[in-house]
């Protein structure tokens, strides 16, 4: 499951695109203008961006290429949506950083199958085998976790739980992006799940624990 923003001003194929990537098991945020999509990416950066070339207020192209001159966007992967067709509009988007291109129309099985692909490419060139934040180091290959060369214990959801807020240094992880990605969309439990398993993965961290911020009526941070 990924967080994917739909950066779209024409509603119809917004909502298409909405529907699809939603019954695919993803959430999904929709954007009418690249201003709306600017100030929501100081907040919050997604996995992977839908992005309409030809918007109201500023073209695709200028966007994807201010994206790759962001260090916080310089590889969230982007896949420009435009009804041109020419090869030399094909180009300029992957010249400017684009990562795929699709072309409309275009059809809902294509759309998810190349979101797929570019997701799990995007996962494997990126992914980080080893975090290390202070005196606390996190392998991901071996499932294990040393604070000051001592290992602790810690279940499958502590060590997803403290992954993410590892990978996320500095971040306000909001309660509800926690619930989605380590427990998944169709979880039912109530939040008080998520702060009891903070509260054990503290304790459980001795003092190092203390690094794990609350931030009241948000989520949580990783200082």
């Amino acid at each position: 499951m990924a967080l994917i923003f739909i950066v779209e001003d024409d509603r119809n194929i917004q909502e298409i695109e909405s529907y699809a990537l939603r019954n695919a098991g993803h959430h999904t945020e929709e954007f009418d203008t690249a201003k709306k999509f600017w100030s929501r990416t100081y907040e919050k950066i997604p996995d992977l961006i839908l992005l309409d070339v030809m918007l109201p207020d500023e073209d695709g192209l200028t966007i994807v290429k201010k994206l790759r001159e962001r260090a916080e966007t310089r590889f969230v992967p982007v896949i420009m949506v435009t009804a041109k067709t020419t090869e030399l509009d094909r180009v300029k988007g992957l010249d400017n950083g684009a990562d795929d291109y699709l072309v409309k129309p275009f059809g809902v099985m294509e759309l998810i199958s190349r979101v797929k692909a570019l997701l799990r490419r995007s996962m494997q060139q990126h992914e980080v085998k080893k975090i290390t934040v202070r005196d606390i180091i996190l392998d991901d290959e071996k499932r294990r976790v040393s604070i000051a060369g001592e290992d602790i214990s810690l279940t499958y959801k502590e060590f997803e739980l403290l992954k993410m807020l590892m990978n996320n240094i500095g971040i306000v992880m909001q309660r509800e992006d926690i619930m989605i990605k380590i427990w998944g969309l169709d979880y039912e439990g109530e939040s008080r799940t998520l702060d009891m398993h903070i509260k054990t993965l503290r304790k459980k961290m001795g003092d190092a624990g203390k690094c794990i911020t609350t931030v009241r009526n948000v989520g949580y941070r990783m200082d």
